[in-house]
């Protein structure tokens, strides 16, 4: 039933799986606990996040407690074609290929959500837009759903404003072990491993922009000033910005940093982030990528229609020649370059993002037809089960309060005496 490019990379797939696995022991935990007390026998899950082996894993433990999965990517550059085929050789349905065009990417999604599925675990909304618009009688089928970015959730708020939402959607990205880790040590470490593979170019002593400073942007802010980069903070929001210069950061509009900048990162789920405008003013061999969800950050189609001239310089890296003597370079076509020119966030990151997918999905089969709200944040408890298993396996402790410090807390009255 799996569309995959070439199952004979199988094995490859396996062992990069094998690795995550052996990264990560949040997940490696839930797959026993699943394994044992199958969680999502006769439930059928549809997900679409960026196919790599640490999301296969995520796969292999949600089958192991018994889900059906139909799978498919959630960006045509990020799904690496062995995992897939991996995917596929161990019995779950998988929908996805490298380099897949639009339309063959909507039609794995289509494919997916054809099988009548009971969750949705989605990473920026196409899932969830697919069943509102083109498939709506699917929608009798869902419990709810999972929702892992940003871009997701702005999406999902919308159609909540607009009462267009019909099932609960747990925001997973609102989660502390979600937001606080995974957006921002692990996009902060994987945008730079996606730029650095990529371009081989020192990031030292030059010039980061970093367009938004929520907390993927504080991540790649400070890994760029780690690596030695003078960094600038664009931004919208003035309280956000006031902390980027407490952070010891420079803060300017684009319009200014774009004379300046050596690399531009996106990362603010806009659209237009960086338009006609600045590309003009940029240096030439200026070099800009996007670590928002969709390829809209950086105007590529507005890019494209004014260069003069274009090339492909390396893998990855295509040039736009803006006059005559002044090229910019775009990393990953604009998409994700993290994942699109490099293997996404670490394993141990991931573990437990992943880790709170895996519950939130368990608590929506536990709380069917009991959920009043649509746009659920995860549940306190999940979180901490979470940091609790997490801190387990980086062998801490923490210390717990005496009955005495607990009734103090919960006090209406403070005695002093």
């Amino acid at each position: 039933m799996s569309k995959v490019k070439d199952m004979s990379l199988a094995p490859s797939g396996a062992h990069k799986i094998d690795w995550v696995r052996k990264n990560c022991p949040l997940l490696r935990s839930l797959e026993a606990d699943f394994s044992k007390d199958k969680p999502f026998e006769g439930i059928r899950i549809a997900l679409s996040i960026h196919l790599e082996a640490k999301t296969a894993y995520l796969c292999k433990v949600l089958a192991a407690g018994g889900a059906e999965m139909y799978i498919t990517g959630s960006n045509p550059l990020s799904t690496q074609d062995d995992v897939a085929a991996a995917l596929a050789a161990d019995g779950l349905n998988v929908f996805a290929w490298y380099d897949c065009t639009e339309e063959e990417y909507f039609s794995c999604i289509e494919d997916v959500l054809s099988n009548n599925c009971n969750i949705i675990i989605d990473d920026g909304g196409d899932l969830v837009h697919m069943l509102h618009t083109k498939m709506k009688d699917k929608i009798q089928y869902v419990i709810g759903g999972c929702e892992e970015t940003t871009t997701g959730i702005i999406r999902l708020i919308a159609m909540a404003k607009n009462d267009e939402l019909s099932f609960p959607m747990v925001l997973v990205n609102n989660a502390d072990c979600k937001h606080l880790f995974d957006n921002r040590y692990g996009t902060g470490q994987s945008v730079f491993d996606g730029i650095n593979r990529t371009t081989n170019l020192i990031v030292a002593g030059k010039y980061v922009v970093v367009a938004g400073y929520g907390w993927c942007g504080k991540g790649v802010a400070m890994r760029a000033k780690g690596l030695g980069a003078k960094v600038i903070v664009t931004e919208i929001d003035p309280i956000k910005a006031i902390e980027a210069v407490m952070d010891g950061f420079d803060v300017m509009p684009m319009k200014e940093a774009a004379k300046i900048g050596d690399f531009f990162v996106t990362v603010t789920g806009c659209a237009g982030v960086i338009d006609e405008e600045d590309f003009k003013l940029m240096k030439n061999g200026a070099i800009l990528c996007n670590a928002g969800h969709f390829d809209v950050e950086i105007d590529m189609k507005r890019l494209r229609e004014i260069a003069l001239d274009t090339i492909e310089q390396r893998k990855n890296i295509v040039g736009y020649q803006i006059s005559k003597d002044n090229w910019i370079y775009v990393l990953a076509e604009g998409r994700l370059v993290n994942l699109a020119a490099g293997d996404g966030h670490p394993a141990e990151i991931m573990d437990m993002s992943f880790a709170i997918q895996a519950l939130s999905a368990k608590y929506l089969v536990e709380n069917k037809g009991k959920l009043t709200e649509k746009l659920i944040n995860v549940p306190r408890e999940v979180d901490l089960e979470v940091a609790n298993r997490k801190l387990k396996f980086l062998g801490m402790e923490i210390d717990t309060l005496t009955p005495e410090q607990e009734k103090y807390l919960n006090s209406s009255s403070i005695d002093l005496a």
